[in-house]
């Protein structure tokens, strides 16, 4: 009986939340396979004022406890073992002294770890941090101080990086923990697992991912996420809007310490699906691998898919990718010519998607929406409230560009220790992360650019993501980006650092005119640079602040 009574308390007061939940259910399939015990972990999800992250694995280890939840080279974790798994880690974090709120760091590549991990933490009220392994030690020395960090998870490998930190900020040694092999006198991740009893705190509130973010101007911040019932509810509406089913079987190849990444595995498992986590990002074998795995989805940043796309549609061809029904695509503009080349070499399968890691998602385009408006970044998902407004806080009309500013259930509680940025942030309950964007009369949205970015020459407005767009469609160019240099004359003028396709050449007068036949002559970039490659970030955006100085 208390099932069917936490089911009638839902309906009577949180009407929403449960619309949200049957609508996802019944698009996904889930609805079909939910067990009596499945049913009874999922209305005390829906039923609490906040979700746990690990909820979703409580959920699956009693409804599907053999279904196979993880692919990790040849290792294969089913949901009963990712379950008792997490709940073995999260004992462990509180008998060695894990408290609520108290942050665990880690940095590790690819591997099911990260996901063991995350859950666990949550699972004990504590707060998740996960940085890039690429990490410098001053990079980590700072994300260490900044967090209050209780302990430093880390793959093996990077123990040197990990040891001088440790050393110069006297972190105990303790409370040092290494993953995937041995590092003499410090814990091993495996040693960490107990069965021995330790009390769980049901503090669900107090639960967070902190994700610092990627920092392209000056030292990164980092952004605190919690769990109010209101993020499971967007997060089951966006998977109302997508083809997600309960058999997908979903390849990541992004890092998982980045949340376009990580997002999309986590919508995977809160349908039971399957996740192939990959080592790294590379064509060929992201191709092998939704061939072996008969792959159902998967989410990239724009630079995957034009080295995918790069590859030809004829090497495409040689591997049987028809298994795909989605391929979601975010983190920095998509272009529509980029697009385009993707959905015509892999089908119609293309969902390109904005938010940030302080807004969560914001927009969805559909494949529909990308053939219909090259370069959209679709409409708002539901309850999802934009404003764009000018530099003296006005709303501005459709077709005109503002700052993107949204409210919703998925927005952070700010940022770690600088209540200073948080505030420089919103607007009203409104947040930005300072991107510019102007929305048509269909209700579509389209990123113009980021406004530190944006180029003022001759008091003309110019918004670097038009011209790149329209220098990418040149049928030499592989890629570009736009920045403003200083000019005595002009105040800015516009400079493009271009790179051509492979095995092309390209010639400077050439697409100078082809230029003035595109954009209006203000945008017409003055000087162009030609370059092997653009520098990016780890999560593959494009560092405009070294092109600037170049």
């Amino acid at each position: 009986m208390q099932p069917i009574r936490s089911l009638w308390e839902s309906l009577a007061f949180a009407p929403r939340r449960v619309r949200a939940a049957l609508r996802a259910s019944n698009t996904s399939g889930l609805v079909w396979e939910l067990t009596a015990a499945g049913l009874g972990e999922s209305l005390r999800a829906l039923t609490a004022s906040h979700q746990n992250p690990s909820a979703i694995y409580r959920i699956h280890a009693r409804n599907t406890p053999h279904k196979t939840a993880l692919i990790w080279r040849e290792r294969s974790l089913s949901y009963g073992e990712l379950g008792r798994r997490i709940e073995a880690l999260a004992r462990g974090l509180v008998r060695r002294g894990l408290g609520r709120r108290q942050s665990v760091v880690s940095l590790m590549r690819n591997r099911p770890e990260h996901i063991e991990l995350q859950n666990a933490v949550a699972r004990a009220s504590g707060g998740a941090v996960a940085v890039s392994w690429r990490s410098t030690p001053a990079e980590l020395s700072f994300v260490l101080k900044n967090s209050e960090a209780r302990f430093v998870f880390f793959e093996h490998e990077l123990w040197p990086t990990v040891d001088q930190v440790a050393r110069e900020l006297d972190f105990p040694r303790d409370r040092l923990i290494a993953i995937g092999g041995e590092v003499p006198s410090v814990t091993r991740y495996e040693d960490v697992l107990t069965d021995a009893p330790a009390t769980l705190a049901e503090d669900e509130e107090s639960a967070a991912v902190v994700t610092y973010t990627s920092g392209t101007t000056g030292k990164p911040k980092g952004a605190v996420r919690r769990f109010p019932r209101e993020v499971f509810v967007s997060t089951l509406e966006f998977i109302a809007q997508t083809p997600m089913r309960t058999d997908d079987v979903h390849l990541t190849v992004c890092p998982l310490y980045h949340m376009t990444a990580y997002g999309f595995l986590t919508f995977t498992h809160v349908l039971g699906g399957t996740v192939v986590i990959a080592d790294e990002f590379k064509p060929e074998t992201f191709l092998s691998l939704v061939e072996r795995h008969r792959v159902t989805s998967t989410a990239l940043v724009p630079t995957m898919l034009h080295r995918l796309i790069a590859l030809g549609e004829p090497e495409i061809a040689r591997h049987r990718t028809r298994s795909l029904r989605a391929i979601y695509c975010g983190g920095s503009a998509l272009t529509g010519q980029l697009a385009t080349r993707a959905m015509d070499a892999l089908g119609d399968v293309l969902y390109n998607f904005y938010g940030a890691t302080e807004t969560g998602l914001v927009t969805l385009a559909t494949p529909a929406d990308l053939r219909a408006a090259p370069g959209t970044i679709g409409r708002a998902l539901p309850h999802n409230e934009i404003v764009l407004v000018d530099d003296s806080g006005q709303t501005v009309r459709p077709g005109e560009v503002g700052e993107l500013y949204v409210k919703n259930g998925q927005l952070v509680v700010g940022y770690h220790g600088d209540e200073a940025a948080t505030r420089s942030s919103m607007l009203g309950d409104r947040f930005s992360v300072g991107d510019l964007a102007r929305v048509d009369r269909q209700g579509r949205y389209f990123i113009e650019g980021r406004k530190r970015d944006m180029i003022i020459t001759g008091g003309v407005n110019v918004y670097p993501t038009e011209i790149e767009a329209a220098i990418e469609e040149h049928p030499s160019v592989f890629e570009a980006a736009v920045v403003g240099v200083a000019d005595a004359e002009w105040g800015e003028r516009v400079k493009a650092f271009v790179v051509a396709k492979p095995g092309v050449s390209i010639d400077e007068a050439d697409l100078k005119t082809y230029m003035r036949g595109k954009v209006a002559s203000p945008k017409v970039p003055r000087e162009y640079a030609f370059v092997s490659s653009l520098p990016r970030n780890a999560t593959g955006k494009v560092l405009k602040r070294e092109l600037a100085v170049l």
